[in-house]
C-alpha cells in the first residue's frame, strides 16, 4: 500500500484505535484532492470513513495552518444548524503524524471544485446553492459563540486592524520579490480601518468549494470544511472574502478554472446583497472591507508560491499562482480608493427597510 508523505497509516490506525474509534479491518488512507493548504486524507476501514487534516510538510505561512482552531470550531458547532462534520479526534501536539492533525467523520456528497463540476447542475441548481450557501453564511454569523463555548477562541476587539498587520507580516514572510504596491495598499488599509465592527464566528475561507454538498442536492450543504483560518472576527471579512474569491484571476492561485469564479454564478454586488437581506446586517465600509480581501488573496497567492520554491508544491500550477499577486493588489488599490465614488448611487434598499450599502 502507497504512504503519502506527511501520513503515516501504522501511527494513524493506532492512535484511531487509542481515542475509542472501533476498526472494523485494516485501515487505509488515500490523498484527497484538491486544495492548496493543508494536506487532507481519507482514512477508512471496512465499514467507516474519517478525514485527517494536517499542515504541509514544508514552507508554511504562519497561523494559516491552525488545526487545533480547526478542531475547536468544528467540536463546538456540532450541535448548531451550520452543518459540519462530527469530531472524531485531535492530536495537537504532532505526535501521530509530525505535526497537529485533526479527525473527522467523514461526510459523503458532492464537493464542486472547478468549472466542469457545474456542468452538471441547472442555472435553478446554481441558484438554489448561491441561496444555501448565503443562508449556511448568515446563520454561522448568528451563533452565539459564548453560548458554544467559544468565547475564548478570538479577540474580535481590534480583530480588523489586527487582520492588516496580520496579513502584511505574512506578506513578509512569503514574498518572493519586492512588490512597492503591497505597502501602498497595506497603508491605504491601515489608515481606513473602521472605527467599529460587530463580531461573529468567521470562517476565513468561505465558497463553494469548501462545503460538501447533498448528493443530489446542490441546494443543501451537508457540512462546511477548511476550517484552520476561522476565529472570532468581523462577519463582514467572510462575506468580502467569499465576493472576492469571484474574480476569474483566483483560477490562477487554485490552478484550475474554479467553480466559484464561473459568471453562472451571481456577481459578487449581488451575492453581497443577498447576504445583507439574508442576514439583516448593514455592510458598511464595505470598499475597505473588499480591499482587505483582496490583500489576504493576495498574500495567499504568493505563500502557494513560496511553499512550492520550498519543495511543498500543492499540485500543478502552485508555483505560478503568484501571477495572481499583483491582479488582487491592484483590485485592492481600486476598491480602497475609486469604487467608493464609483458605487455612490447604487446602494441596495429596499421599500421594506432591509439592510443597505453604506458605500
Amino acid at each position: 500500500m502507497r504512504e503519502f508523505e506527511g501520513m503515516n497509516t501504522p501511527a494513524l490506525e493506532k492512535f484511531l484505535r487509542d481515542n475509542g474509534v472501533d476498526l472494523q479491518g485494516d485501515l487505509r488512507v488515500e490523498l484527497i484532492s484538491g486544495g492548496r493548504s493543508n494536506l487532507t486524507f481519507k482514512a477508512f476501514d471496512d465499514v467507516s470513513a474519517w478525514v485527517v487534516r494536517r499542515p504541509p510538510t514544508s514552507g508554511l505561512t504562519p497561523s494559516a495552518h491552525d488545526m487545533a482552531r480547526e478542531w475547536a470550531v468544528t467540536s463546538a458547532l456540532g450541535g448548531t444548524d451550520v452543518p459540519v462534520a462530527r469530531a472524531v479526534a485531535f492530536d495537537p501536539e504532532g505526535l501521530v503524524l509530525g505535526a497537529p492533525t485533526t479527525v473527522v467523520e467523514y461526510v459523503g456528497g458532492t464537493v464542486i471544485r472547478t468549472q466542469d463540476d457545474l456542468l452538471a447542475l441547472s442555472d435553478s441548481d446554481i441558484e438554489a446553492n448561491t441561496s444555501e450557501l448565503v443562508q449556511v453564511l448568515a446563520r454561522l454569523h448568528a451563533v452565539d459563540y459564548d453560548a458554544v463555548g467559544l468565547s475564548g477562541f478570538g479577540r474580535p476587539e481590534g480583530f480588523v486592524r489586527r487582520q492588516v498587520a496580520t496579513w502584511a507580516r505574512q506578506w513578509g514572510s512569503v514574498q518572493t520579490r519586492d512588490l512597492p504596491d503591497v505597502e501602498r495598499l497595506r497603508d491605504a488599509l491601515d489608515a481606513a480601518v473602521p472605527a467599529s465592527s460587530e463580531s461573529s464566528i468567521v470562517h476565513g475561507d468561505f465558497r463553494v468549494d469548501n462545503t460538501i454538498l447533498a448528493d443530489g442536492d446542490p441546494g443543501t450543504v451537508a457540512a462546511v470544511v477548511d476550517w484552520e483560518m476561522s476565529t472570532l472576527g468581523d462577519p463582514l471579512t467572510d462575506v468580502a472574502l467569499m465576493c472576492v474569491y469571484r474574480q476569474p484571476i483566483f483560477d490562477v492561485v487554485l490552478g484550475v478554472n474554479a467553480a466559484w469564479t464561473s459568471d453562472r454564478y451571481p456577481s459578487a454586488d449581488s451575492i453581497a446583497e443577498r447576504y445583507a437581506r439574508e442576514s439583516g446586517r448593514d455592510l458598511p465600509n464595505w470598499d475597505f472591507y473588499l480591499a482587505l480581501a483582496n490583500f489576504k488573496l493576495a498574500v495567499i497567492g504568493e505563500g502557494i508560491t513560496h511553499r512550492a520554491i520550498a519543495g511543498a508544491s500543492s499540485g500543478p500550477g502552485a508555483e505560478l499562482a503568484a501571477e495572481a499577486t499583483q491582479e488582487f493588489i491592484a483590485a485592492g488599490l481600486d476598491a480602497i480608493g475609486t469604487r467608493s465614488r464609483r458605487f455612490a448611487s447604487t446602494s441596495y434598499e429596499t421599500a421594506g427597510g432591509a439592510p443597505s450599502y453604506d458605500r
